[in-house]
């Protein structure tokens, strides 16, 4: 199966994509919207393309609908991460529950539910695409009646990212969003296969006939994030914020921290997987999803609390104890709190210390085994990437555990500690914003010479 946008590839352009929505499932966020009367109520289409961020816990919410007691329809993850689509109307209608389970946290993948309970084939009733291949293994295949409708398309209450009563929440990333009321339309209608990378990749969907319930979500507005770029009724936003509103989206997908790379160091993500809250009883590192082994890279990571003893640096290799810390390993290197480089177990003076509220700047230079630390904005210990000189040295990516190095964030003192990174699709508030030269990624502070956001489009180039 091909996979939207995965963290090491990239597709040949066409249709792009500016901007998504992170609903930060800690937050309690989601959209909601009163529908009207349908064109057809038992024919309609769904589609988004999404990059999900939390995986643990109880059932993740979609899209639902309720239409009185008994009579519900909904499309979601259950707990133990299966793609679930369920229509129960006094009785359980419709059930649709997938063989294989959706754990990725790096990559975007494209759902399609297309609707049409008119149809005299029983099995096209409703129809599953993920990443435009059709579903055809369920562990629960109950399909539909003939000509039995859906709460999703009535004039009732419909949710974007949770549940009833506003719970079950959704955690992770949304983009082009789009319901089409009396349409049951073909998987080719939103999306395309590259015809170089094989990948599956969006296509310009504002020529759709949507239908009077039908919307179109595209996520441009800050200031409005349920706005129906169709021209409908908007919907309201619950728990959202302009900084909801990320540049990481199925056209080009940026970095984050790998919440699945959580064994020793039971973090806690939150906010897309850009914060990360350290367990307290661990002092083991986080990784960043994506890791490149050649090209030069740059981030930020915001110090939100308990600075004391906490560690920012890169990594060539994951954690393999609770109690690793991440100058301690032989390529992991660490700019800390208290102003000291470290490496392989050792520690000594480099810079300023730093505090909450403060910006670490990250280069990363694979091309000539350099990394160079800010705090904000200004880089310690006369480094000067742009121009190439000063430093640290390290260990050729090559030569890593891993062959390739990750951002990275830790404590070395058993206590909780917050992270905000920074990869160039932030979740803090920026004030200045600085793109890298190609006009990827939104910094707090300019970007060094030939230094670029650790994003898909950015890996094609140099990467």
């Amino acid at each position: 199966m091909s996979l939207i946008i995965p963290s090491n590839s990239v597709v040949s352009g066409g249709y792009n994509v500016d901007n998504s929505c992170m609903f930060n499932y800690a937050d309690g966020a989601y959209l909601n919207r009163t529908l009207g009367t349908p064109t057809n109520n038992i024919r309609w289409t769904w589609s988004t393309w999404i990059k999900r961020s939390k995986i643990t816990g109880s059932q993740q919410r979609i899209f639902f609908a309720v239409n009185g007691a008994g009579n519900y329809t909904t499309i979601q993850f259950d707990d133990e991460q299966y793609l679930v689509w369920f229509n129960e109307n006094g009785g359980t209608d419709m059930q649709l529950k997938t063989s294989r389970q959706f754990k990725d946290t790096n990559a975007w993948m494209n759902l399609v539910f297309v609707y049409d309970s008119a149809n005299a084939t029983e099995a096209d009733r409703q129809i599953i695409y993920v990443n435009g291949v059709r579903e055809t293994s369920f562990e629960i295949n109950n399909p539909a009646g003939s000509s039995v409708t859906t709460a999703i398309n009535q004039a009732v209450v419909h949710n974007i990212a949770s549940g009833p009563g506003a719970a079950n929440f959704y955690g992770g990333y949304m983009s082009e969003v789009v319901f089409t009321d009396g349409q049951a339309l073909a998987v080719t209608d939103v999306g395309e296969f590259d015809e170089d990378s094989g990948i599956w990749k969006p296509k310009d969907v504002s020529g759709l006939t949507f239908g009077s319930n039908g919307f179109y979500l595209d996520f441009e507005d800050s200031a409005n994030l349920g706005n129906d770029a169709n021209g409908g009724t908007d919907f309201t936003e619950v728990n959202l914020a302009a900084t909801d509103q990320a540049t990481d989206t199925c056209t080009n997908n940026f970095a984050t921290m790998n919440s699945l790379d959580n064994y020793y160091q039971s973090a806690t993500f939150t906010d897309g997987n850009n914060t990360m809250l350290t367990d307290g009883s661990a002092t083991a590192f986080s990784t960043s999803t994506i890791m490149p082994s050649i090209g030069k890279w740059y981030a930020e990571c915001k110090i939100i609390s308990g600075t004391s003893t906490t560690n920012v640096g890169i990594t060539g290799t994951m954690a393999t104890a609770a109690s690793q810390i991440l100058e301690s390993r032989a390529d992991g290197y660490a700019y800390t709190s208290q102003g000291e480089f470290g490496n392989n177990g050792t520690a000594g003076g480099y810079g300023s210390s730093y505090a909450n509220g403060n910006i670490v700047g990250v280069a990363m230079d694979l091309d000539n085994n350099k990394l160079y630390f800010s705090k904000n904005g200004v880089f310690q210990d006369s480094g000067n990437p742009s121009a190439g000189s000063g430093g640290k040295t390290i260990t050729a990516a090559a030569s890593t555990t891993m062959g390739q190095y990750s951002f990275s964030a830790g404590d070395t003192n058993s206590s909780t500690r917050t992270f905000s990174w920074n990869f160039g699709s932030p979740y803090f508030a920026i004030s200045s914003g600085n793109a890298d030269a190609d006009g990827f990624g939104n910094f707090e502070y300019a970007v060094p010479t030939g230094y670029f956001a650790l994003c898909t489009k950015n890996l094609a180039e140099y990467g």
